[in-house]
């Protein structure tokens, strides 16, 4: 082992070394091995002892990590190695393989360049491996491949050399199905990891063993002498004949990219600014004298040294002491301390250089996607792939006089994980906090308890709904209050492909008028031509147009216009939740000549009331969020398993046989899902292993409408009767 500063100290001088960096992350599904993995390259690095590799698990360095078992947040670290007599930075991030944790994995694929795909022999490919798999091409991240828990296959399946092999075969060509589908078309088949090549390799992280193509060459050890081995117990002396390190540093070192190749096709990718100016040429060459940009993936408050801003430097580099320029937050900052991770540790720097992923404080008000440089540039993109809260709960202080603490650690919280949202039921006074699911809003609990030391009251889980519409409303015309004002529009719903388009293309709020991008976004999305010249604003999935002709004055209350509609899609008129996929025209206007007559007092409640006539008047329905489940049981509990299932409203999809086990493949309601974790586990015994990804929102059953809507109202302090549409025109 060598001291973490003495590490330090090496990667600072390798800082420079464009060439020679490599950031990386390390994506599976859960309990396929990542942080194993990761243990066994950061020991190789020497930070941690070979002997507790695998078992001290260095980056699940959070408490209940360890006490669960699972990894929850994305853990950095930076570690120099020595290949083929040149030594290497690899900045390394593990993420959670957990669908409730996925906007870990979101964030940190913006920060690395390539990504090793951790795919368990026996399990094969799972929901979330095809997730992380989807989103690192999103980010145009290279993938490689580790086939790890090859030992399980021939010590608990029991499978011949041969049927070992084949199952090889079967896995990896599930992969490359999954990356051709996905791979952006100008990497082609260049990115598809090829056995031949060395960018698949084999082997256990556990036992610490691995081998690849080019590895046999050097060792000679073949597939024959790891079945052999494997077969007999010896799995320590392949350990050492064939060290996973070995074949793991030499993929990452020959097949995934430096920042230098990388940043010259991800630039125009993440960055909508102009690419002949001096920051893109900057950012696309790696230039390390060039202006800061540098992109936040990550916020972390740490009790002494305040919020700690996480992130990948484009171009240029950063130092204690200097200058700079929070994009998003329009304002100076003065950075007082830079530095990489060492797992738990923050180890400060002199300074970091563009290609590195790095960590900064003495910045307040930080968050998730800022945008970090010298002067004002254009910001980077938003992140490419997004996460809804599907479940809720709502919490008071257990101590009245802790309130004003439990808002300031709910402030602190959503800054640290932008998936958890936190809001104020206005009528009940009640703090509601929405998550990715059970597990997401237990660790919240557990970090508002136990971390921050306040004691709550929970409430039972609620399911986050959304509003729709089914039809086109015909064209209603609203008064402002003063009656000097009229708004005719019209809604109708937006085809579900382009509604994924829409959230895809990351337009948010105001676009702005004649610009090339956002035409272009439209287009593709499939909007008319026509109508991509008159887009107003995107909220929440919907998007409105200005279809007037020749309405003076109407660019002057374009803001309050805007205000309004996006009122009404935050709080449709059903049940007071979001909207979802609705298209809005604004047809015709006849505006007071005097312009205060035309204000906020007569505007804003003019727009969101016809709005919510119109989505009353187009057969409006609420959408529920449905999770895709996967279940692996042994076959003497199918019957209990299936019971359970056909209980909550849940569609069997498949059920394969595989060896004494089932594999039961089902879409279930959110709702129905409440509780679902005990149940399953009372109906096996424990038995059965379980997940579930996000499988969107589909329309409630009609016959559940009336009582839902109904129990959404009250719940939201609204009364139980809905108003018609024509007493929003009155």
């Amino acid at each position: 082992m060598v001291k973490k500063e003495d590490v330090a100290k090496l990667a600072q001088k390798m800082m420079e070394n464009r060439k020679n960096i490599r950031n990386i992350g390390i994506v599976a599904h859960i309990d396929h091995g990542k942080s194993t993995l990761s243990d066994t390259i950061v020991a190789a690095g020497g930070l941690i002892s070979r002997d507790l590799a695998g078992k001290q698990l260095f980056m699940d360095y959070y408490e209940l990590e360890q006490e669960r078992g699972i990894t929850i947040n994305a853990a950095n670290v930076s570690v120099v190695y020595n290949y083929d007599g040149e030594d290497y930075l690899i900045n390394l991030i593990d993420t959670p393989g957990h669908v409730d944790f996925g906007g870990d994995v979101i964030r940190a694929m913006r920060a690395v360049d390539g990504v090793i795909i951790v795919v368990d022999a026996v399990e094969g490919v799972m929901p979330q491996t095809e997730t992380v798999i989807r989103q690192a091409l999103r980010e145009n991240c290279r993938p490689v491949l580790f086939v790890n828990k090859v030992d399980r296959l021939i010590n608990e399946l029991k499978v011949s050399e041969k049927e070992m092999q084949e199952r090889f075969v079967k896995t990896i060509a599930k992969i490359n199905l999954l990356i051709q589908k996905n791979c952006p078309a100008k990497f082609g088949d260049s990115w598809i990891p090829k056995i031949e090549e060395g960018s698949v390799v084999f082997g256990s992280a556990l036992y610490k063993w691995a081998i690849s193509v080019p590895q046999m060459k050097t060792t000679g050890i073949t597939f024959s002498d790891v079945y052999k081995y494997c077969k007999e117990g010896n799995q320590k002396e392949l350990s050492i004949k064939s060290p996973l390190h070995n074949a793991v540093i030499e993929m990452i070192v020959k097949h995934l990219p430096n920042p230098l190749d990388a940043q010259k096709y991800r630039t125009p990718e993440i960055w909508k600014g102009d690419l002949e100016s001096v920051v893109a040429k900057g950012m696309m060459t790696c230039n390390q004298s060039s202006e800061l940009a540098m992109m936040v993936t990550d916020v972390q408050i740490d009790a002494h040294a305040g919020e700690v801003a996480t992130g990948r430097i484009y171009s240029g580099s950063m130092q204690r002491g200097d200058k700079a320029r929070l994009i998003g937050g329009k304002r100076e900052i003065l950075i007082q301390q830079v530095g990489v991770y060492m797992g738990p540790d923050r180890i400060p720097m002199d300074k970091v250089y563009a290609g590195n992923i790095a960590f900064l404080t003495g910045v307040k008000d930080i968050y998730v996607g800022e945008t970090i440089a010298t002067n004002n540039i254009q910001p980077f993109e938003s992140f490419k792939s997004s996460v809804e809260p599907v479940m809720t709960i709502s919490i008071e202080a257990q101590k009245p006089q802790e309130l004003p603490k439990l808002i300031e650690v709910l402030r602190q919280i959503t800054k640290e994980d932008p998936n958890i949202i936190a809001t104020i039921n206005q009528e009940t006074g009640e703090h509601l906090i929405s998550g990715m699911g059970e597990l997401h809003l237990e660790v919240t609990r557990y970090r508002i308890e136990v971390d921050h030391g306040v004691k709550i009251n929970v409430g039972n889980p609620i399911v986050v709904y959304t509003e729709t519409i089914t039809k086109k409303s015909p064209a209603l015309t609203g008064k402002s209050p003063n009656k000097h004002n009229l708004f005719k529009i019209t809604v109708e719903p937006m085809s579900e492909e382009m509604c994924e388009k829409l959230k895809d293309s990351g337009l948010k709020g105001k676009l702005k008028k004649d610009d090339v991008v956002v035409k272009t976004k439209l287009l593709e999305i499939g909007f008319e031509r026509d109508d991509a010249k008159k887009a107003w604003y995107v909220s929440n999935n919907c998007i409105m147009f200005d279809n007037t002709k020749g309405i003076q004055a109407l660019h002057e209350i374009r803001e309050l216009v805007c205000q309004g509609f996006d009122d009404a899609m935050k709080e449709g008129p059903l049940t007071k939740e979001k909207c979802h996929g609705i298209i809005v025209r604004l047809i015709d206007a006849k505006l007071h000549e005097d312009a205060i007559h035309r204000g906020p007092a007569q505007v804003l409640p003019t727009m969101t009331r016809t709005l919510y006539a119109c989505i009353l008047s187009a057969d409006p329905i609420l959408l529920e969020p449905k999770q895709k489940l996967f279940i692996n049981i042994p076959q003497d509990y199918m019957g209990s398993v299936t019971k359970e299932l056909s209980q909550r409203r849940t569609q069997i999809g498949e059920m394969n046989t595989e060896g004494d086990s089932t594999i039961i493949i089902a879409i279930a309601p959110v709702k129905e899902l409440i509780g679902f974790s005990s149940a399953i586990r009372s109906a096996t015994q424990g038995r059965a292993i379980w997940t579930a990804e996000f499988f969107g929102y589909s329309p409630l059953p009609r016959e559940l409408l009336r009582l839902t809507i109904a129990e959404v109202r009250k719940r939201n302090g609204l009364p139980e009767e809905i108003k018609p549409a024509s007493f929003f025109l009155e």
